[in-house]
């Protein structure tokens, strides 16, 4: 569903319950990027990524299409970056009830500061509850690169919100695909590395492939259904030093 035509902005299901939000980019060297949030819609609905704050028009259109903007419970966040929660402030304005989810590093050294309203801060481990669905949330130190890094699950679907990792280049009109996001990931990493490459990185990366995601939806590029803990073991043995 193209929600912006003059934007190229759409919105897809990618598992139950799930939609992404899609936004081509051009970039300053000519090439294609791609931003995308996740909606989670349940009883109590969730966004996965703000969006920076230029895109906010277009990140706010395409929720309207799919629910109204005003019931938005929380709005999550991997970790403080513009392409993460730049628009939070502007989504808490038009969802009254909503608030930031992130861990409890950003919620104490950032989000309790930057937000409008306190953040729900959420520590390793733990579940909330959305009604059909409900989350987990990873602590994820300094993978990719902040402190204050978290990764989140559907334990319905087993979908990943995995926010920087397998990050793809290009418009990714593709939603959902089964076939290599490594390659083409890795080939993008390998222009501007931006893994903080932490001692515990491949550890961490190892630990979240223990819980089976089937679903990987990806903040940049196209979201990928297959054997995702196999992904995530790949990755984790591409990142470590050799």
């Amino acid at each position: 569903m193209i929600t912006n035509a003059t934007a190229g902005t759409n919105v897809q299901e990618i598992a139950t319950g799930i939609y992404r939000i899609n936004t081509p980019v051009p970039l300053p060297d000519g090439q294609r990027f791609s931003f995308n949030q996740y909606l989670l819609v349940d009883d109590e609905p969730l966004l996965f990524h703000t969006g920076p704050r230029q895109l906010f028009p277009l990140v706010s259109e395409a929720i309207g299409r799919v629910m109204p903007i005003e019931r938005l419970r929380y709005l999550a966040l991997s970790h403080v970056e513009a392409d993460e929660c730049g628009a939070i402030n502007l989504l808490l304005a038009a969802a009254p009830h909503a608030v930031p989810l992130c861990g409890q590093v950003a919620a104490m050294v950032s989000m309790g500061d930057l937000a409008d309203r306190p953040p729900r801060a959420l520590a390793d481990g733990e579940e909330l509850a959305l009604g059909a669905h409900t989350v987990r949330w990873f602590d994820m130190p300094h993978v990719p690169h902040g402190w204050e890094c978290g990764l989140m699950m559907d334990t319905r679907t087993r979908t990943l919100f995995c926010g920087d990792l397998f990050t793809q280049s290009g418009p990714s009109e593709q939603a959902l695909t089964e076939a290599d996001i490594l390659g083409p990931s890795e080939a993008f990493r390998q222009q501007m590395d931006y893994f903080a490459h932490a001692p515990q990185t491949a550890a961490l990366l190892t630990g979240l492939a223990a819980h089976a995601p089937q679903v990987l939806a990806c903040m940049h590029g196209s979201a990928w259904r297959g054997d995702g803990g196999a992904l995530l073991r790949q990755l984790a043995e591409a990142v470590s030093p050799h």
